[in-house]
């Protein structure tokens, strides 16, 4: 009888083991849903931004300073959302005349973009 008693409390630490693990493996999956969501969330909240940002860039910029700065949104992306919110907060502020040329546009940039080094390619 000690037997079945040893095989019954074996069986029963092996059932709490797996119930364990099961908790364990359930409330992960749960703190991982919870942050993907929380990504998904901050994703959507960053895309409205930036497509609020880009409608407000239709009545600050004429359409070749717009075209620049498709340009520059392509190659460095960061520095395309700082100068559209430099843009907006300067015109929400009217700091600058509406609507923003290219040239004008040239030297925010050219401003923005101060204590980077100039780099030249010469040919020997």
């Amino acid at each position: 009888m000690e037997v079945a008693a040893m095989t019954i409390s074996a069986d029963e630490e092996l059932a709490n083991i797996r119930a364990q693990r099961m908790s364990q493996i359930q409330s992960q999956l749960e703190e991982q849903a919870a942050a993907q969501a929380n990504a998904e969330i901050e994703q959507q909240t960053q895309a409205a931004v930036i497509a609020e940002l880009d409608n407000s860039m239709k009545s600050i910029l004429t359409p070749d300073a717009r075209s620049r700065l498709a340009s520059l949104n392509l190659v460095n992306p960061d520095m395309t959302v700082r100068v559209k919110t430099h843009l907006a907060k300067l015109a929400g502020e009217n700091r600058i005349a509406i609507p923003v040329n290219d040239q004008q546009l040239k030297r925010i940039l050219a401003g923005l973009s101060e204590g980077r080094r100039e780099t030249s390619i010469r040919r020997i």
